[in-house]
């Protein structure tokens, strides 16, 4: 076999567990929100407290996105790859002492760490995919991988809801009129609902850093970015772009987030469940009598519609980017954000519930327009610019808690403004740059 065929062989070996890691963190991602209206019930949290749990998750990006650059560049992809692994499986432990002494705050060090790791594979994969093969093609490469971490996001509340929401929550008053053995197991049984699912995933993690550890992976060129970032940093449409990631970052979380608690306000799980079609649908995913089920569950399996709608946007958005202007469908998909939020502002029921899902579609195209637009004409210091974008992923710490302070104060009609100013930018800075010319 010739020296050009086993390379190739090895790439795409390489690209095939890559793929496997975009899948997970995604996969990952999201069911951490499937843990917040439990935890917000367990520990009797008021929203804000309960999106702190986000902030943990997403500050890690803030804090170690640069130094896990800086880290890369001393012991390579391979190593990196699974010290990220390795760090996200012990994010994971985490929770099991954290569910069973009851523990808020080591439940919060368990997001951090966990999302610690993360964000080292997301500084090591995402440049690796692309010099994986033929830089024409490299672009393809990354968005076929995306796809499957939106497969990943598109499914986790659907496992959320079915291992995590599924038991009924107890209120404080509950708990405290059962008796002392009656406590003990219902504690058992709370600590087990958080406990199984994340053990399963690190023991899942630890077997693919393992596999990592034994895959040649191919040997490439030296991309480790610069940690010199003083001259990006003055690039005011790189910045610009950069508030518009934090925003998008945030306001897409936001919504996932609190999505199963503004369902829940809108009373819709005795809707769902005398609605033929959504009966059938929550029955199927759940697999059990929606009588068994617990309201968060309920509701919880339509969040499933918000990540796929991100899934199925991202493909059309794909081929929208190639006809037209990338600036100009970036605008589009914007405004119909803001409109599908205010629909569901002024509406109730499941008119209410589809519009806030549909957001998930209009959201799909703009992690990706907004990162190669602020990217564009930085030339050699895209490393460093790509290193300043990610670390505005730290939205999804800010803006979550952000909206939930304002849900606990006057409620969830006034949080949807936040998240509107946030599309309101986005549109704003995909105005402003109508006339670039970007290859998506």
């Amino acid at each position: 076999m010739s020296t050009a065929q086993n390379t190739n062989k090895s790439y795409r070996t390489a690209f095939l567990f890559l793929t496997i890691l975009f899948f997970l963190w995604g996969f990952i991602t999201v069911l951490v929100d499937s843990l917040i209206p439990r935890l917000k019930e367990v520990f009797t949290l008021s929203y804000f407290q309960a999106g702190m749990v986000q902030f943990a998750f997403f500050g890690a990006f803030f804090v170690l996105s640069i130094p896990a650059g800086y880290i890369l560049s001393k012991i390579g992809y391979k190593k990196g790859i699974i010290l990220g692994l390795s760090t996200m499986a012990a994010g994971c432990l985490l929770f099991w002492p954290a569910a069973s002494f009851r523990v808020f705050w080591v439940f919060m060090l368990g997001y951090f760490v966990l999302a610690g790791g993360i964000t080292i594979l997301q500084v090591a994969a995402n440049p690796y995919v692309t010099i994986l093969g033929p830089e024409r093609s490299a672009s393809s490469r990354l968005n076929l991988s995306q796809a499957f971490n939106s497969l990943g996001t598109a499914i986790a509340p659907a496992i959320g809801a079915l291992f995590i929401l599924r038991d009924k929550v107890m209120s404080t008053a509950e708990i405290d009129a059962l008796s002392e053995a009656k406590q003990k197991a219902y504690y058992i049984a709370e600590a087990g609902a958080v406990q199984k699912p994340f053990l399963g995933i690190a023991i899942f993690i630890a077997v693919i850093a393992l596999v990592f550890a034994f895959v040649n992976l191919p040997k490439v060129g030296n991309t480790a970015a610069s940690n010199d970032y003083r001259k990006v940093l003055k690039n005011k449409n790189l910045m610009l772009g950069a508030v518009g990631l934090f925003f998008y970052v945030g306001a897409e979380v936001a919504l996932g987030s609190y999505m199963v608690n503004y369902f829940l306000t809108l009373e819709l799980s005795e809707i769902i469940k005398s609605t033929p079609y959504l009966r059938n649908i929550a029955q199927w995913i759940l697999d059990t009598g929606l009588e068994n089920a617990s309201n968060m569950a309920v509701v919880g399996v339509f969040v499933t519609f918000y990540w796929t709608g991100a899934m199925i946007g991202r493909f059309i958005g794909s081929y929208l980017t190639k006809i037209f202007n990338p600036a100009v469908v970036l605008c589009a998909f914007a405004a119909f954000a803001i409109l599908m939020v205010n629909i569901s502002n002024l509406s109730v029921g499941v008119i209410a519930m589809w519009t806030i899902i549909a957001v998930g579609l209009f959201n799909s195209i703009m992690f990706p327009t907004i990162f190669s637009l602020a990217l564009d004409g930085l030339g050699d210091d895209k490393p460093q610019g790509s290193g300043v974008l990610c670390t505005m992923i730290v939205g999804g710490a800010v803006l979550p808690p952000s909206f939930g302070f304002l849900t606990d104060r006057f409620g969830f009609s006034i949080a949807f403004i936040l998240v509107m100013v946030a599309y309101a930018y986005i549109f704003f800075y995909g105005f402003i740059n109508r006339k670039r010319q970007v290859e998506i």
